[in-house]
């Protein structure tokens, strides 16, 4: 990683299944709008599911990971909340039936072999075909679709759904993420300093910026 680009990175810490990660996204779209120097996302993925996963991996609906009605309740309201304010369109306010991690696993190879610019469109892809389109974005062939929309081969996109060597460093990621105190997403940081949730594009201007 070039010094320009460590100078120019926000880290984001986010899960394409958290809505608010897909809103948060559109306030950092705002900000960079805002700048003159490209501001590029340093992504590291972050498991939602992750309490709700058995000794497979998979993840187990009857576990109970503490969110009551209210608690899904609230979090609708919120969604729709910040839908006005951001004017963004979504298919549904929460998705609680879609796994994430062959995504990420997927984002993350991408990221790993392909250009920032590719990484940042397949990235906006699979946002964009969860909560705009209401895809299952656990398919591996939905993934590999949009790979290769993006320009990236689908094929080496399906086996890095299957690399389990990779889906490891994958969940290493998700371990990193929490021993650096990331208990939710998205998480925004930025020289030692965060702020969680789709916090406004002002909020976000004072982290990278300081004013």
């Amino acid at each position: 990683m070039s010094q320009q680009r460590e100078e120019a990175a926000i880290t984001v810490f986010a899960d394409y299944v958290c809505p608010f990660c897909y809103l948060g996204r559109e306030s950092l779209r705002r900000y960079q709008d805002t700048r003159e120097e490209e501001l590029q996302v340093d992504w590291h993925p972050f498991d939602l599911r992750s309490q709700q996963r058995d000794e497979n991996g998979e993840i187990d609906h009857d576990v109970d990971d503490g969110k009551d009605e209210d608690y899904y309740s609230q979090a609708r309201e919120n969604v729709k909340r910040l839908q006005e304010k951001y004017d963004v369109e979504m298919v549904d306010e929460l998705v609680t039936d879609v796994d994430s991690l062959d995504a990420q696993t997927a984002s993350y190879y991408v990221k790993e072999h392909y250009p920032y610019e590719t990484w940042a469109e397949f990235d906006e892809s699979v946002y964009d075909a969860l909560w705009e389109a209401g895809r299952d974005i656990g398919d591996a062939d939905v993934l590999a679709g949009l790979a290769e929309e993006t320009g990236i081969d689908a094929d080496e996109v399906r086996s890095a759904i299957g690399d389990d060597t990779l889906r490891s460093e994958v969940e290493g990621q998700f371990r990193e993420a929490r021993q650096q105190g990331v208990t939710g997403v998205p998480t925004f940081a930025y020289d030692g300093h965060a702020a969680r949730g789709a916090v406004p594009p002002e909020q976000l201007k004072r982290l990278v910026e300081g004013a």
